[in-house]
């Protein structure tokens, strides 16, 4: 349940029965998390789940941001639209998973389509086939890299040794999209500002982004950016800085996720002892990308 979040804090597999825990915030929340799977409505009201439980609003937020790092109402939403996702996997239409997922209208479903999804609900249901990519590769002083985007912004970044392997890490990321194709005259400025940056010779770079991300994901990434080039955090000052300090592996696992890396700079994120720990792209080059922003001050 709260496995799937993201979060910080795991529950036992499928089928088995877990001992309720000792700790009664851990209780509340999980409480509280059962009862918002249950719940098809729209919209949480706060103060009635609060009662339910023998709590104050006030009490359940905290616990659900210190457990999770997100609200209850950011929890049921994603629940809502992991629910909407999987009804179109199974080929229900639109309009039934609208409302089977717990959406008062479609209007409010297109209206998070892009956000969520970087494609209509119709094209996701196809499995993304109504989705374009466009990508380009440059030189870089860190090896190849590729820069991929859509319509509404950058979707994936990737550094590697040769332009064939990056184009199957693309294609294996987004096996459905309708098209993947290289257009290395539209993507020139973007690709550009990465490589200038990568070179020292502009800041950190600031692109639009089309990512899926759950409400956690976003946090740690929102965490992540606010870390000034040249400076480190460890994963457990991370998890404190969003209020949830027993949240370290949590956000080592945001962090392996981050499809933008690069722009979204997990490579800020040490171990405890500050020693490096696993980079998607190895740790000779985090260390090359953190020596090089150090040096730029």
């Amino acid at each position: 349940m709260l496995k799937e979040m993201n979060g910080p804090t795991d529950t036992s597999e499928a089928g088995e029965t877990a001992p309720a825990p000792a700790d009664p915030e851990l209780r509340l929340v999980e409480r509280a998390c059962r009862a918002l799977d249950d719940d098809r409505g729209e919209r949480v009201n706060l103060g009635a789940l609060a009662a339910d439980l023998g709590t104050t609003p006030w009490t359940l937020c905290r616990a659900f941001r210190r457990r999770l790092g997100i609200t209850p109402s950011a929890y049921a939403e994603e629940r809502r639209a992991r629910r909407f996702r999987s009804e179109l996997r199974q080929g229900e239409s639109v309009a039934v998973a609208t409302y089977g997922a717990g959406y008062g209208s479609s209007s409010r479903v297109y209206e998070q389509a892009a956000r969520r999804f970087g494609m209509t609900p119709a094209s996701y249901r196809r499995g993304g086939k109504g989705a374009e990519i466009a990508y380009a590769i440059a030189r870089s002083p860190l090896g190849r890299l590729l820069v991929a985007t859509t319509a509404q912004g950058v979707c994936f970044v990737a550094l590697g040794e040769t332009d064939a392997l990056l184009e199957r890490e693309l294609r294996a990321e987004f096996p459905a999209a309708a098209r993947i194709e290289r257009d290395e005259a539209r993507l020139a400025p973007s690709i550009q500002s990465v490589v200038d940056y990568l070179e020292g010779a502009v800041p950190h770079p600031e692109l639009p982004l089309d990512v899926q991300a759950t409400a956690f994901q976003r946090r740690v990434w929102q965490e992540l950016l606010a870390i000034p080039p040249g400076e480190t955090r460890s994963y457990r000052e991370v998890a404190e800085s969003l209020g949830i300090p027993g949240a370290s592996r949590a956000v080592g696992r945001a962090c392996a996720t981050n499809p933008v890396a690069l722009l979204i700079p997990c490579h800020r994120v040490t171990r405890e002892d500050g020693s490096l720990s696993g980079y998607r792209w190895g740790i000779e080059r985090k260390e090359r990308l953190l020596n090089a922003e150090a040096e730029r001050g």
